[in-house]
């Protein structure tokens, strides 16, 4: 009797990973939420969610963290993507945190509503009593990134103590929780930025426009190129201009802060040619990493995504 081998690629090895991931999600929590930004990452776990769990419905519904400063194209193409799913979108708003005076909206001409995400959110988990949220997030991104386990207990606050983390040995994972606690899952942690887009590639997953090279009026600010709108005021002082330039986005986010890149990749297959041949993380072009050496880890610290 002979034996059939079969070769698993790079990529079946992370999409088995990432869907033993979210199925151990379903096992072990009871009210838990996919953490949703219309980004290629959290585009990319909406489709493995299907996976996880088909012929059956995705079993926890989405949550989006609107700044209220989104690209349009992104809010668009998540609306077309929830419909298509069919799951329930939950709708964090952070200018109703401002409303409420929970957050002060920042001033200036950096200003942004980034940073006020992290009170519209842990405000959410606690009203929706999530026990665990899905996110994106990988650990080739941003040093702080890297210290993440795929089950991240979060305290009561639901502040993040990166020495404090459980082991995660034979792809055994934790969950236990005290009253309040809530844990962040990140299902990508061991996938790369070429990783992302090889799969979108081969599993053929539509995403955002904005992704692409299109032509749009940018300002040159702090060395970062940011896309015009109505939420950015030009500064005289420092004689920033207007000019348009051939671009796309590389991460989507808050349109003050999400960088552009100057690219003429039109296609999928150009953009892994791009990735491939950078020597730069994705995260070099967000305007909110840049205001401190340890920005990312402040904000994990104090509960973001």
């Amino acid at each position: 009797m002979t034996m059939t081998t079969y070769a698993v690629s790079h990529l079946e090895k992370l999409e088995a990973e990432a869907i033993f991931v979210l199925r151990e999600v379903a096992a072990q929590f009871h009210r838990s939420a996919l953490l949703f930004s219309g980004g290629k990452d959290s585009i990319v776990l909406s489709h493995l969610s299907k996976k996880a769990f088909q012929p059956a419905p995705i079993p926890y519904p989405f949550l989006h963290i609107d700044t209220g400063h989104n690209f349009p194209e992104t809010i668009v193409f998540r609306d077309d993507l929830i419909k298509h799913l069919g799951v329930h979108l939950i709708v964090g708003s952070v200018q109703a945190s401002i409303d409420a005076g929970r957050v002060i909206e920042e001033k200036g001409r950096n200003a942004s509503r980034n940073y006020l995400q992290t009170t519209t959110l842990l405000d959410t988990i606690r009203e929706l009593n999530l026990d665990a949220a899905i996110g994106g997030g990988r650990r080739d991104e941003e040093k702080a990134r890297a210290k993440e386990r795929f089950f991240s207990h979060r305290n009561e606050f639901g502040q993040w103590d990166p020495k404090n983390q459980r082991p995660e040995l034979w792809d055994l994972y934790n969950g236990r929780r005290h009253h309040g606690e809530h844990f962040r899952v990140f299902p990508l942690s061991n996938w790369t930025e070429l990783d992302i887009w090889q799969y979108i590639l081969q599993e053929n997953i539509p995403i955002p426009c904005i992704y692409f090279a299109h032509r749009r009026r940018c300002i040159l600010r702090n060395g970062v190129l940011l896309a015009y709108s109505e939420f950015l005021t030009l500064n005289d002082a420092d004689k920033e201009t207007l000019a348009e330039r051939l671009v796309r986005c590389r991460t989507v986010g808050d349109m003050t802060c999400t960088g552009l890149v100057e690219s003429t990749a039109s296609t999928v297959e150009d953009i892994i040619r791009e990735v491939a041949a950078s020597r730069s993380s994705e995260r070099v072009s967000r305007a909110d990493d840049l205001r401190s050496d340890s920005a990312m880890e402040d904000r994990k610290r104090e509960g973001y995504f």
